[in-house]
């Protein structure tokens, strides 16, 4: 691991990296964050009997959309062309959570960590939106990068 931050320069300043001079290359990576809830709110998710609505299929596309926008929230992403996005929302009775993982793809010159990250924290977030009328003490943590592969640093498998 490198132990230079590529989004500081010579001076100190923060800046773009240029990526022109880099391989164009299949990259994945794969994000996941938890929404922990109270059972009765985890039931209503399940059942479908949320006020607002479908709270998964809404935290779904909420999370695609805002990987397509990752370069508008985050001032140093670069735009991508990303190739592929999914987010799965799987409910978890035993810990009465909610977890979403993401994984994001493109063929390009940079990776798509920061897409994949961004599509899990707002998926989170729409969760919690649709619910907070009845249980505004949910917790939403332990987002991060599972796996990353392809470009010049190869690959990245998180420790369970």
């Amino acid at each position: 691991m490198s132990d230079k931050l590529t989004h500081i320069n010579e001076l100190g300043d923060a800046h773009m990296v240029d990526v022109s001079s880099k391989d164009v290359t299949t990259r994945i990576a794969v994000a996941e964050g938890f929404v922990t809830m109270e059972p009765a709110t985890l039931a209503l998710v399940i059942e479908g009997n949320a006020k607002k609505g479908d709270v998964l299929g809404t935290a779904r596309l909420a999370g695609i959309m805002a990987a397509k926008r990752t370069h508008e929230l985050i001032p140093l992403c670069h735009p991508l062309g990303l190739t592929s996005v999914t987010v799965d929302l799987t409910p978890d009775q035993e810990q009465n959570r909610i977890q979403v993982v993401a994984t994001a793809k493109v063929t390009g010159q940079t990776g798509v960590e920061m897409e994949a990250l961004t599509a899990v924290s707002v998926a989170c977030l729409t969760i919690y939106d649709m619910v907070k009328a009845v249980d505004r003490g949910m917790r939403i943590g332990d987002i991060r990068l599972m796996e990353k592969s392809g470009g010049k640093s190869g690959s990245f498998t998180a420790t369970p």
